[in-house]
């Protein structure tokens, strides 16, 4: 049996700094993670939203231009003046 030899001191604080040093890298990691997982979640939530809400607008959109088309038919609408103007059919 091979004789056992004792680390110095300075060994044996390295050993445990490393020791300290991994555990806490491990630690931050999984505190990494659960953040990540946390943030990531709450992005899908607000694309989500932000996905519904442009489905509704555009339904809203369509709705809206149907409306007017029928009232004022078709044209032409400039938003810096709020002016419509209609396209005339000419008959020949």
């Amino acid at each position: 049996m091979a004789e056992q030899i004792k680390f110095t001191d300075e060994e044996i604080s390295q050993i445990n700094k490393l020791r300290d040093d991994v555990s806490q890298v491990f630690l931050e990691l999984g505190q990494l993670q659960v953040e990540r997982k946390k943030k990531l979640d709450e992005i899908d939530t607000i694309e989500s939203t932000l996905l519904t809400t442009h489905s509704e607008l555009v339904e809203f959109e369509t709705n809206l231009f149907k409306t007017l088309n029928e009232k004022y038919g078709d044209g032409n609408y400039d938003p810096n003046t709020g002016l419509f103007t209609p396209i005339s059919l000419e008959t020949e």
